[in-house]
């Protein structure tokens, strides 16, 4: 029998020892109401006030299309529906079903303002005078914002501040989709022999996939189902996928939680080279041309630099996506490459795009849609928010799987990090759960050079 190692739980929250908190008030800044619409509901037992600067930047945001415009006008109507329903005053403080105490701050510009040190010639400033008024009224004020700036200044001026917690988890404690186990050899040889090992006094998590290594060299490769309490083995591999064989461990299993038609979620995280996106592809290509398991692949992408917009380039909307969908081009024409021979790897391409079984599209333009029998990949996920992950998850019909790949590292949105972005958030939310699977990619394949450049830079 296998016993599972029970993984590291020194982050888990500890039990309330019942001491009385006092109450607080938390200024809440823009950023974190376009990362989280609901933040306001979050503070439960203590006030929450909302600067007439705040409302303001949401009101401008309010026109954009993208995911940040979406989040202000949902700020902006919860607000409203306070306003219409009638629970009180806005200005003196409305207490809400969740616990907090809501209140609208109007006083933007006070004539008296005696000891706060910053001009008032930028909106920020604005919104950390509001926090400092309120101290010095004696509430006990915290400030909440996602901008690191802006809690420097608040504590240069002693005033509490934090970064918003609510859709974060530790990168550092991320499930990692494997693990690796010491076992006597005669395990081992169960498992070759009988095709499963039961487990007792497990820990593990559905599709979570485990090498066993014995003192005599002996080893074996093994994913954990949820279904039947055992190790079972990998889906056998008879021939090359497009071109493409798994050079490590991580690989072979990352495979494998892609070939699987009942593992409709899969993240893929790892520093450029380890493979995300190419695995992500080539699997693609076998599931959608060659079995014929999904009725296209659609391949998506962040377009962060540009304010998630494609507007700022001459075309057509394929023409912009080209430039964006530059590595996913070169990635498929190195697969076509690999099948067809070298110096064919173009027309390849060409008949494959001809063939309307693959779709760019900008994640924008994602929302709303409903995707029956889809591949989807969505590429550098780990610049999504929360809730634009969860938009495009939503999208998902039936039959469809969805893949998300990125480094959480490797972070281009100004709001997130490693801890709060949709990528790591998914992994920590969905680790529970039959149909997901994940797998943590170490090694970078891409080339000697791109591996050392990886490691030290």
């Amino acid at each position: 029998m296998i016993v599972a190692q029970r993984p590291n739980r020194s982050n888990e929250p500890k039990a309330s020892e019942g001491k009385q908190v006092a109450r607080k008030t938390f200024v809440i800044d823009t950023n974190v109401l376009i990362h989280d619409p609901s933040a306001i509901q979050r503070f439960q037992d203590n006030d929450v006030v909302i600067p007439l600067v705040v409302l303001e930047e949401l009101d401008s945001f309010k026109r954009h299309s993208d995911e940040s415009g979406k989040n202000s006008r949902e700020v902006i109507r919860y607000i409203d529906s306070l306003k219409a329903e009638k629970m009180g005053d806005l200005h003196t403080g409305v207490v809400i079903p969740e616990g907090p105490k809501v209140r609208i701050h109007l006083e933007a510009n006070p004539p008296q303002r005696d000891g706060f040190p910053l001009p008032l010639d930028r909106s920020a400033n604005k919104f950390l005078l509001v926090a400092y008024l309120l101290r010095e009224k004696g509430e006990s004020v915290v400030i909440v914002s996602k901008d690191f700036v802006t809690r420097v200044k608040a504590e240069a001026m002693n005033l509490d501040s934090e970064d918003y917690e609510n859709l974060k988890t530790s990168y550092e404690e991320l499930y990692r989709g494997l693990r690796r186990i010491d076992v006597e050899k005669r395990e081992i040889d169960l498992f070759y022999k009988d095709g499963t090992v039961p487990i007792t006094d497990g820990d593990f998590r559905p599709n979570e996939y485990a090498i066993l290594t014995s003192p005599e060299k002996s080893s074996a490769v093994c994913k954990y189902s949820d279904k039947t309490k055992k190790l079972e083995p990998l889906i056998q591999i008879t021939r090359d996928i497009w071109g493409i064989q798994p050079l490590n461990v991580e690989q072979r299993c990352a495979i494998d939680l892609l070939l699987r038609d009942d593992i409709h979620l899969v993240t893929l995280i790892g520093a450029a080279g380890t493979g995300k996106t190419l695995l992500a592809l080539a699997c693609g290509m076998k599931k959608v041309f060659d079995e014929n398991s999904y009725s296209r692949i659609l391949i998506s992408r962040p377009i962060v630099p540009l304010g998630k917009d494609i507007g700022y380039l001459p075309g057509t909307k394929e023409e912009k996506l080209y430039h964006w969908m530059q590595p996913i081009y070169d990635n498929l024409e190195f697969l076509c490459s690999t099948t067809s021979g070298e110096g064919n790897g173009a027309a390849s391409l060409e008949f494959i795009m001809e063939s309307k079984k693959i779709e760019m599209e900008a994640v924008t333009y994602i929302r709303g849609r409903s995707l029956p029998k889809i591949y989807m990949i969505i590429d550098e996920a780990q610049n999504l928010t929360p809730h634009e992950v969860k938009t495009i998850i939503s999208r998902a019909g039936k039959g469809t799987k969805v893949i998300l790949t990125g480094d959480a590292t490797q972070i281009d949105n100004p709001y997130l990090d490693r801890d709060s972005n949709g990528l790591t958030y998914v992994v920590n939310r969905f680790k529970n759960h039959r149909i997901y699977g994940h797998m943590s990619l170490e090694k970078t394949e891409r080339s000697e050079l791109a591996s050392i450049a990886a490691e030290i830079l």
